[in-house]
């Protein structure tokens, strides 16, 4: 409510101001009052429809798009609150005698209606910064409802301010009441800058700097004073991270200074110019820093990977499977007791799928084996073991008792996930057969084996996939840091250099190219002056 308070007593002051100046040039030279108060109406109507859009579109986007149109909002509301706080602290103290010039301007042409329309636009653009830096400051208030009551509570103090000064009842030090709030607001749109970059990563744009700086809940607890006034009216949230941090740190502090700076010491235009064209050497030294000395992420992943067998309660280490480097890579599995078996990952495989959350690609294998320790004959008893107990059909103790010849026969079908190199995850399932002849059989019979000891289907462990997972993860969030403070952020550093060394170089030629007086020599009498008698 304050901040909101604060913002419609400066913004409608300004407004007042204006539109009381242009009201007694208007009254003091006999000119009706009725176009300029239909230009103010007009006005306020306009600001009124920009700020009820924007907050229907806003209200109609889907959640991720409303939290991006936030931060578009109070980007913009830092911009308008920031030029406003610049211009008055150069303007304030000269301010009334400047719109008296201008209303005098006008009115020396003879036309009422150029006042009225100087009367518009002020308030035109007065009420559109209003209603962008209320909606931006509602957004990140705590109550909706006293955010308005305290904007509402500031026009009207504005308002009556304004009718004062129009009558002469009022005195007012501009200068002073513009550098106060000043500093207010310098806090608020801090705020402003913290809450566009929290919407911001809601919204996916920035994922870097997420970090959690502090834990202040202990001093914002909800409904406490101290929660208004930190987290409501300067925007600060108990868990600041670490770009919100820095963002509100590289706002406050330059334009504090840029406010509180005592006129008698403030640079002349030459060195003005000099220390912008020093500031965007600095801000490009720290660009080119960023961007070299930033580390480059590295993913680090578990090798090799555990194989299991059984269900997951009863899981049991069988083997490794390792993804070797080269072109194309190579994964080889160990199994134990059994020869080693490499499966070149070649071409671009059969396709690529979500496993576990993470997109991978999908290799897919087949082959044929004959079991180590399979029987060349087997008995009908063993037969109707590998069935599970039952008489297979086409077997008949009486026609065919046994003993059969063997031939058996595993087909192993293996799917293989890899991510980023890395192996994420791997299945094998078998199917063994063994075809079946002689032993009183009539034709030769094949059997399909399942559950046969030793012939268990394996895949990756959960342990291991977990931790690729966590790995690829955590190389995906460095990847974005890396993004964001190596590229990013050097690139707006140097657009903002290269600004800056434009306006100091443009001032400095400007400065050059300015015929300077030249000091009178010594030896020569200055103007005006006698020389003295020897």
């Amino acid at each position: 409510m304050l901040a909101t308070l604060v913002i419609g007593l400066r913004e409608g002051l300004e407004a007042a101001l204006i539109v009381g100046i242009i009201a007694a040039f208007l009254r003091k030279n006999g000119k009706s009052l009725l176009a300029m108060w239909l230009g103010v109406a007009m006005a306020v109507v306009l600001s009124i429809a920009v700020g009820v859009g924007l907050d229907l579109v806003e209200q109609t986007l889907p959640q991720a798009r409303q939290e991006g149109m936030e931060s578009v909002i109070g980007a913009i509301a830092i911009f308008f609150v920031t030029s406003m706080i610049v211009w008055m602290n150069t303007h304030a103290a000269g301010m009334k005698k400047e719109l008296e010039a201008e209303a005098a301007e006008a009115l020396s042409q003879g036309s009422a209606y150029a006042l009225a329309g100087m009367a518009f636009l002020a308030v035109l653009k007065e009420g559109f910064e209003t209603s962008v830096f209320l909606l931006a400051t509602f957004s990140a208030a705590q109550s909706a409802m006293l955010a308005a009551t305290g904007a509402m509570i500031g026009l009207l103090m504005a308002v009556a301010i304004g009718w004062g000064i129009y009558i002469g009842g009022v005195r007012i030090n501009l200068a002073k009441f513009f550098r106060v709030t000043g500093v207010f607001l310098i806090l608020v749109a801090a705020g402003l800058v913290v809450t566009a970059l929290r919407t911001a990563h809601e919204a996916g744009w920035l994922n870097a700097g997420q970090q959690t700086v502090m834990n202040l809940s202990w001093l914002v607890a909800p409904g406490t004073i101290q929660s208004a006034l930190i987290t409501g009216v300067l925007g600060i949230p108990a868990d600041p991270r670490r770009v919100e941090v820095i963002g509100w740190l590289a706002y406050l502090i330059p334009v504090t200074l840029y406010v509180l700076w005592p006129p008698s010491r403030r640079l002349g235009p030459r060195m003005a110019a000099r220390l912008r064209l020093t500031i965007a050497g600095a801000l490009a030294a720290v660009a080119l820093a960023l961007a070299a000395l930033y580390p480059s992420p590295h993913l680090q992943a578990p090798v090799p990977a555990t194989l299991v067998s059984g269900t997951d309660g009863a899981a049991r280490p069988v083997g490794t499977a390792r993804l070797s480097d080269g072109s194309p890579p190579v994964l080889q599995i160990a199994m134990q007791g059994a020869a080693a078996a490499s499966l070149p990952l070649q071409g671009k495989g059969d396709g690529r799928e979500a496993r576990d959350g993470v997109e991978a690609s999908l290799w897919r294998f087949s082959r044929t084996s004959t079991p180590a320790d399979a029987a060349a004959t087997l008995t009908l008893d063993q037969i109707i073991a590998l069935s599970g107990g039952r008489i297979p059909v086409g077997f008949s103790p009486a026609r065919s008792p046994g003993p059969f010849t063997a031939v058996w026969s595993a087909t192993h079908f293996t799917d293989v996930w890899t991510a980023k190199g890395l192996l994420l995850d791997a299945v094998e399932r078998s199917a063994t057969v063994v075809a079946l002849s002689g032993g009183g059989l009539q034709t030769p019979r094949t059997l399909t084996v399942a559950g046969r000891p030793g012939a268990g289907d394996w895949r990756v462990s959960a342990a291991y996939r977990h931790q690729i997972i966590a790995a690829l993860n955590a190389a995906a969030a460095a990847r974005s840091e890396r993004q964001f403070w190596a590229v990013q952020l050097p690139i707006a550093l140097v657009i903002i250099a290269l600004f800056l060394a434009a306006l100091a170089g443009r001032a400095l030629i400007r400065f050059s190219r300015t015929p300077q007086s030249l000091p009178a020599r010594s030896d020569e009498p200055r103007r005006g002056v006698t020389p003295a008698t020897q």
